[in-house]
């Protein structure tokens, strides 16, 4: 059997020529700059009881879908993501919409800033710059600026502080400063405990090694659902490789009967992403499921939450993941930082344009 890549820091950096690794260990200081960066853009405070969509694709919207987990139970109106070139057919001029475009240049964002201003919904935009940028500016939309130089989906912490900054401003949540503070300091500590500097036996390691060779398929739970799909798309991007994501208990009314053949199709391995206030229903799902399929897998693991409130534990499974895609690249030998497949596609839609 051929051995493995090593998982340490210079081999991680070898593979990654777009210094993707610094941009995932950086995220305490991207939360930081996230919050300065939303104080500078004067938001102020309005009602909006419709509550707030976040328009976005890709990595530019994952910060709609983790604000909520982050939320909790603390959310007092729907937040909501529309993931096109629509909004909701719900949304009227008493909702808020959120436009998240890293690039300003998403033409489905694009399409949702343009019908919320029609509708006469409020608007707040987060970008780096672009068509988007250039078009809120002009309209008096608040922009609330990211860093530039970064993939999208490494902006992740700028766009969880932005939606959580509009949540809190149009009365669809309370302000989270606090929380994100605290977590920046813990993610600091679980990126040394995790990343490629810190022991070769460390979890995000074994578990890349683990998935390696295999199609991972991740399991959320209410909390951690949003998280599944994030780890999804950063094994997608990251290490290049097919990877899917459900939610239980839903996928137990499905998916746990197409493990059936599995073994018979190839390599799976299922991830199970728990937290420590999960209903005790789900805990015992989790147990039951993973007992049940562990014929079929190439591997069953289940992964904890680390940290006391909702924030720290979205955001320590996020880091998580992001590493593990990173370490399951380097494994492979692919650079996890370009994504050539979809510029090409944006190129195609481009030109018939």
């Amino acid at each position: 059997m051929t051995a493995l890549p090593e998982l340490n820091a210079a081999a991680v950096s070898a593979n990654d020529a777009s210094g993707q690794i610094a941009d995932v260990l950086a995220v305490s200081d991207h939360l930081r700059d996230a919050m300065w960066k939303a104080e500078s853009a004067n938001l102020g405070s309005w009602d909006s009881p419709g509550g707030l969509v976040v328009a976005g694709m890709g990595g530019s919207a994952v910060g709609g879908v983790l604000a909520r987990a982050a939320l909790a139970d603390q959310a007092g109106r729907p937040i909501l993501s529309a993931k096109g070139y629509e909004l909701p057919p719900w949304t009227t001029n008493d909702t808020t919409v959120l436009c998240a475009s890293y690039s300003g240049d998403t033409e489905e964002t694009l399409a949702c800033f343009e019908a919320a201003g029609v509708i006469g919904a409020k608007r707040v935009v987060v970008t780096s710059g672009g068509e988007l940028g250039r078009l809120a500016r002009e309209e008096g939309v608040p922009v609330i600026p990211v860093a530039g130089g970064l993939q999208p989906r490494a902006a992740v912490g700028y766009m969880l502080v932005a939606v959580l900054e509009t949540a809190a401003a149009c009365g669809a949540g309370p302000s989270l400063r606090a929380e994100i503070d605290v977590a920046a300091d813990a993610l600091e500590r679980l990126a040394a405990e995790w990343g490629p500097s810190g022991p070769d036996d460390g979890e995000a390691k074994t578990l890349a090694r683990a998935l390696h060779g295999s199609v991972p398929v991740i399991t959320g739970m209410g909390l951690t659902a949003p998280i599944a799909y994030r780890w999804k798309c950063q094994i997608n991007e990251n290490a290049e490789v097919p990877a899917f994501s459900g939610e239980l208990p839903e996928v137990d009314h499905n998916e746990i009967v197409g493990w059936s053949g599995a073994s018979e199709i190839g390599r799976l391995s299922a991830v199970f992403l728990e937290d420590c206030d999960a209903h005790p229903r789900l805990v015992r799902r989790a147990e039951l499921t993973a007992d049940l399929i562990s014929g079929q897998a190439a591997g069953v693991h289940r992964i904890q939450t680390r940290g006391e409130t909702a924030v720290e534990r979205v955001l320590s499974l996020v880091l998580f993941g992001d590493l593990v895609s990173i370490y399951m690249a380097t494994l492979r030998g692919v650079d996890p930082g370009p994504v050539d497949v979809i510029v090409r596609l944006k190129d195609a839609l481009a030109a018939e344009v």
